[in-house]
Order: structure tokens, then C-alpha cells, then sequence
């Protein structure tokens, strides 16, 4: 099918609707994007750290392990096996010397090679594979990976820029921001959401909603508009973080700026425990909110002193999975892993603000199954150049992220914006 998209603008502030619900385009996002020349989040090195450790994780919708061999390399490779299709390795994590198929027992190697066929010279004399068969050959099909202080990428693209240039000065950097030393994982959490997955990468690229979707997060002063803060993108647009400094507000400053908004009342709530709200600043650069999105797939993020990232998960054109991995730094003492845990109780599937996110998503995709041509509104912040902006009243990287998508797809608005 050829695609054909009617922007409207070519700013990219208008946004068909019907890019969430069509079957054919999820399709081809599938191989023209998380199989295309992108580098996708894997999983963390601190996940794996013996040979023979994997895990299993996806990239868009193609089952994928990772896994370090017994010399201790890591590889990725589809979690398919070649013979009949089954899914080879089938917990999420463990510890095993090799890989084998339950559908007819076919063996891998922690590297994903095929290395044994039951019956494969056949039984007395009869059957078995033909002689010429190559094993090597007929393994799955394997990614390259990337290594990035502890963080795993891997891309199908046999030809692409390097990740360094991929992630750019500005996601390289916020990648040693949070690995600047060794990690210990402390839990997982996963999310469904009944929603297209480009609406949860908008969702970690929307400023504008944080204060007022997120009630907590405005009435303890986590995340505010009147907070020092504002967005990042790296020079193509395609990655961006919001971030914020607590403490540079006031309460008065905060309850005026939200006194004429619609259903937000500053002081509706109390804690009687205001332990998840403690924070001391333990980065240089001070912030307690910084929320990297890495497209098409990862997420960093810090929320006080909670540590993770998130994995976007696409489970067909109205479902995608968040998948998160918790994590604090190996020299923290039993009271900061402690604290951090609490603080966790913001994120996953019931985390006070988590949910809300899941919960608007969702509320998109079920009002907008119909509307055809219709289109989004994605103006705050301003029309024109994206741009980086010292404030997040915007949903300028929104666009850049649509803008990037548009190139991969092969569907950029003519004269548009990169």
C-alpha cells in the first residue's frame, strides 16, 4: 500500500487521527521503523551479568533475547525458531548454557546460532534433515547491539549511524548523567494500555499535561509550570526530555497560576506520610524531575529519587505495553533503596501518576476510532521551527517526534519541519 498523509500544516500541529487505528500502517511502522534504521532500547546490562544470564524483551512486535554468552559477550537475537516459528525462549529472564525450543527441541546458543536438530541424521538409516543443511544458516535472524554505559540498544539495520550519532551529543549525555556508576535493579513493573503506541510517545514528549493531568504532581509541587524546567531535543528533533527543578516555585506563585484552570484546586489533598515527597538532590545539575525519550521505543527517567526506564511495547494497533525496570546505584545505602521503592509508588500500573496517563491515553483511542480525517491540535508552545524552550507550557517536540516519523515512513509534509 502506498501511504499517503494529508498534514494539513507543515509544521506538523495537525495530526490525523486515523494514524492510531489503521492496520496497514501499524504494519509498515513495524518494519519501517523499529526494524528500520533506528537504534531501540533493549534492556540494561546490570540485568545480565553472568555468562548465560538473558532476558526476554521486544522490539516493536518482534519477540527478541538478549542474552551474554558463555565468553561473556552480549548478543540479541528474534526469539523465533527457525524450524516451525515457535517461540524459543519463553521466561521473561534466567540463567542457561544454551537455548532450547519445546515444539521439537531445536537448540540455540546464548549467541541465538542454531547448534543442534533432534533426529537431525535421521533414525536406522531413515529420515533426517538433508545432508547440505546449513545449521548457521537457518539461526535467527540476530541483531546489532550497542553498548552505551550499561544500556543496551539494538537495530536490525545492517547499515545505520552509529548510536553515539543516533542519541546525539544530548542523549548521550543524559545516558551518563543516570549510568555514571554501577546500578543495582530493584523491580519491574508492566503497564497495558489500550491505545496506538505513538500515543504514549507523545505522551513522554507532552509538557503541558504533567500539572494538570497529574494532580499530584502540582499540589506537592513534584512537577509544576511555574517551576524552573523546560525541554530538550536533540538536533533532529527525534529524542527530547522534559525536566524540572523542584523547590524554584512558590506555593503563592503556583496557586495563582493555577487559580483560573479548570478542576485544579491546589489544595484539595493532604499526606499524612510525606516521606515520598522527601528529596535531596543527588545529581550535579540538580533536578529532580528528567524524563529523556529516546525514539521510537525507551524512556529514562527520574521522578524525585526514583530511577528507571521504560520500554514502549507495541501489542498491535490499539494496545502497547510500558514496560519498566526500577533500579537504584550499587553504593546506595539500605535507606536510600528503601526511599527509592517508596517513590516508586508515582510509577507503574497503579502509580499516582502513571495511571492518569494510561487513562488519557485510552480515552483518545476510544474517541477517535471514527473520526477519519479529523485531526489533533498541537499547537502549545507555538506553530513554526521546533525548538528547544526554556518553560514546558508545549507540545513543540510532539512534533518533532511526528516530524522524524514522517521521514521514516516516507511521508513527509512537503517544506516541512526537521
Amino acid at each position: 500500500m502506498a501511504l499517503a498523509v494529508d498534514w494539513q500544516r507543515d509544521d506538523y500541529s495537525r495530526v490525523p487521527y486515523w494514524l492510531y487505528h489503521d492496520e496497514e500502517l501499524y504494519a509498515q511502522e513495524m518494519e519501517r521503523i523499529f526494524r528500520g534504521p533506528v537504534w531501540n532500547y533493549l534492556c540494561l546490562e546490570a540485568e545480565i551479568p553472568q555468562p548465560g544470564d538473558f532476558r526476554t524483551t521486544w522490539v516493536g512486535d518482534t519477540p527478541v533475547v538478549v542474552s551474554r554468552a558463555k565468553d561473556g559477550t552480549i548478543h540479541a537475537f528474534v526469539n523465533r525458531c527457525a524450524h516451525r516459528g515457535a517461540m524459543i525462549v519463553r521466561k521473561t529472564h534466567g540463567n542457561a548454557p544454551d537455548h532450547v525450543c519445546i515444539y521439537h527441541r531445536w537448540c540455540y546458543s546464548g549467541d541465538g546460532t542454531l547448534v543442534g536438530i533432534p533426529f537431525r541424521k535421521g533414525l536406522k538409516g531413515e529420515g533426517g534433515m538433508p545432508a547440505d543443511f546449513d545449521m548457521k544458516a537457518a539461526s535467527p535472524r540476530k541483531l546489532r547491539i550497542a553498548n552505551c554505559c550499561g544500556v543496551i540498544f539494538g537495530t536490525f539495520a545492517e547499515t545505520c549511524e552509529t548510536v553515539e550519532d543516533y542519541l546525539g551529543a544530548f542523549g548521550m549525555g543524559m545516558v551518563k548523567r543516570f549510568f555514571h556508576k554501577p546500578i543495582k535493579i530493584l523491580g519491574y513493573s508492566r503497564q497495558l494500555i489500550a491505545g496506538n503506541w505513538k500515543l504514549y510517545a507523545e505522551n513522554l514528549r507532552d509538557t503541558y499535561h504533567a500539572s494538570l493531568l497529574h494532580e499530584f504532581f502540582v499540589t506537592y509541587g513534584v512537577d509544576r509550570a511555574t517551576q524552573k524546567g523546560g525541554v530538550k531535543m536533540d538536533a533532529r528533533h527525534r529524542h527530547n526530555m522534559n525536566h524540572a527543578y523542584t523547590a524554584t516555585d512558590t506555593q503563592e506563585e503556583a496557586r495563582a497560576a493555577y487559580a483560573g484552570q479548570q478542576g485544579v484546586a491546589l489544595d484539595r489533598m493532604q499526606l499524612k506520610d510525606s516521606k515520598l515527597l522527601q528529596h535531596v538532590p543527588e545529581f550535579a545539575d540538580r533536578m529532580n524531575l528528567a524524563a529523556p525519550a529516546f525514539f521510537p521505543n525507551g524512556l529514562l527517567i527520574q521522578i524525585n529519587h526514583s530511577l528507571g526506564t521504560r520500554q514502549i511495547r507495541p501489542k498491535g494497533v490499539g494496545a502497547h505495553e510500558v514496560f519498566q525496570t526500577l533500579f537504584g546505584y550499587a553504593d546506595d545505602t539500605p535507606e536510600m533503596t528503601r526511599h527509592r521503592l517508596i517513590s516508586a509508588n508515582l510509577v507503574g500500573p497503579a502509580g499516582l501518576v502513571s495511571m492518569e496517563d494510561g487513562e488519557a491515553i485510552e480515552i483518545v483511542q476510544k474517541a477517535t476510532k471514527r473520526e477519519g480525517a479529523a485531526a489533533t491540535v498541537i499547537e502549545m508552545g507555538g506553530r513554526g521551527p521546533v525548538k528547544d524552550l526554556a518553560h514546558r507550557v508545549t507540545e513543540t517536540p510532539i512534533r518533532g517526534f511526528w516530524s522524524y516519523w514522517a521521514e521514516l515512513m516516507g511521508v513527509e509534509a512537503p517544506g516541512g519541519i526537521r
